[in-house]
């Protein structure tokens, strides 16, 4: 069967590709491994009503390629969890406290953290995000670890506590292996007077659900999605561009997107497309986590005045109220494999305990509770894109770049994984797809 465009993977970028390509008057055919569309992007509903994101969940106002799509659509998007009030909580070994300053701080320590951070939002503004290879120090910046600029800069052991417990809170990595230019180019896409703003990342999310945004657009798609098919080999050359299914059957087209993530991805035998394209997309990584989600029927943590956000150094690393009375957590890479080590029946008692002592003994009984572990999803095999030192150069310039008749689109492509980069990637490629005819 031949198609103008086949799309790999129906994840938000490869939806938003597909839907673009579709209105251009694209013949379009959407190839999906799983049994339902949304990738990474994930929803159910609890019995008296209530939808559960079970992935991705938030953007900020800088995020326009998704807030545009989201008003195309016809969704609404309202503040997220960063409008709950009450104090951020922080767990340690030793304690856990709310508001400022973390528990570990002694003096200077405060104004030590005020120096680094207007250092390091200086230093990003000289970085271009779209093309940090060209910084004239952009090898020895992306030699460096976070953690290791840090002390450079006469951060004390606090300092770097607080950046390290925030940066895990993320999942995307500890700062000791989050390469400097990587995280100077995140900050540069959506600059701040912080390291990284909850505002300004993570201030909004749709109120009908942000798994409704792709199926919102599956739907417009209808006819043109084919789950359950998992493509084994791709072969892609000027006159032809080939699919392989898992099941036997080949797929041509003239154009072929591949939406999927990079670690899927690896385990496509790809012909026809140069080494260094595939050397580049090879090279990239995802830190390797897990979400974590309870509901309860109020939210308890508002007794406390607390706001359900934390940053936690135990086997979760964050917490956040995705609405009323659901509480959702994200699992580290760092502590990824002790969540992979803790027997199955014991996951969720053991991550309830550590929400427990977050705010209280009522975290033990929740309505519903679910467990993603991305890190070992064989279609998805990550989280967000993680840039150890030394990956910006190693990845190089041909991040984000096609090499027609193939084209590359995902979260993975953008500056760092989001919801973002994957519809702004997806609609981008469309774009360039359908100008090239």
């Amino acid at each position: 069967m031949n198609h103008d465009v086949i799309v790999l993977g129906a994840g938000l970028a490869g939806l938003a590709a597909a839907r673009d390509l579709a209105e251009g008057g694209a013949d379009v055919l959407v190839v999906e491994a799983r049994d339902r569309v949304g990738g990474r992007v994930e929803q159910t509903r609890l019995p008296d009503g209530r939808l559960v994101q079970l992935g991705g969940e938030v953007v900020g106002r800088s995020h326009t390629a998704y807030t545009d799509l989201v008003a195309e659509l016809g969704l609404t998007l309202v503040p997220s969890y960063v409008a709950e009030p009450g104090d951020l909580v922080r767990a340690t070994p030793e304690g856990v406290s709310a508001a400022e300053p973390p528990h570990w701080y002694g003096p200077g320590d405060d104004t030590c953290h005020q120096k680094v951070t207007a250092a390091f939002a200086a230093l990003a503004r000289t970085v271009d995000p779209d093309d940090p290879w060209s910084h004239p120090d952009a090898i020895a910046l992306d030699r460096q670890s976070v953690g290791d600029w840090l002390r450079a800069e006469g951060a004390t052991p606090a300092v770097v506590r607080l950046w390290e417990i925030g940066q895990l809170a993320l999942a995307d990595g500890s700062c000791e292996r989050t390469s400097l230019l990587a995280s100077l180019r995140k900050h540069a896409a959506v600059p701040g007077v912080g390291h990284y703003e909850y505002e300004a990342w993570e201030g909004l999310r749709v109120a009908e659900g942000s798994a409704t945004v792709a199926l919102r657009m599956a739907d417009a798609l209808d006819g043109r999605i084919r789950t359950g098919s998992a493509a084994e080999a791709v072969t892609v050359s000027p006159r032809r561009c080939s699919v392989h299914l898992a099941g036997g059957e080949t797929l041509t087209a003239a154009a072929l997107v591949s939406a999927l993530p990079v670690g899927p991805l690896r385990s496509v035998a790809v012909t026809g497309v140069s080494e260094d394209r595939l050397a580049s997309l090879h090279r990239q990584r995802h830190a390797l986590a897990a979400k974590f989600t309870a509901a309860y029927d109020r939210p308890f943590w508002r007794d406390h005045s607390l706001s359900g956000l934390s940053e936690c150094e135990g086997v979760l690393g964050s917490t956040w109220p995705q609405s009323e009375g659901i509480l959702s957590a994200l699992v580290p890479p760092e502590r990824f494999g002790i969540l992979l080590g803790t027997p199955a029946h014991l996951r969720e008692p053991e991550l309830l305990g550590e929400i427990a002592r977050l705010y209280g003994d009522e975290a033990h009984r929740p309505l519903a509770t679910y467990l993603r572990m991305w890190g070992t999803d064989p279609w998805t095999r990550g989280y967000v894109t993680q840039w150890t030192p030394g990956d910006v150069m190693a990845v190089g310039p041909g991040h984000g770049t096609h090499e027609p008749p193939f084209y590359v689109c995902g979260s993975d492509q953008w500056v760092a994984g989001y919801m973002e980069g994957a519809v702004r990637t997806g609609r981008d490629t469309a774009e360039e797809v359908l100008r090239r005819g």
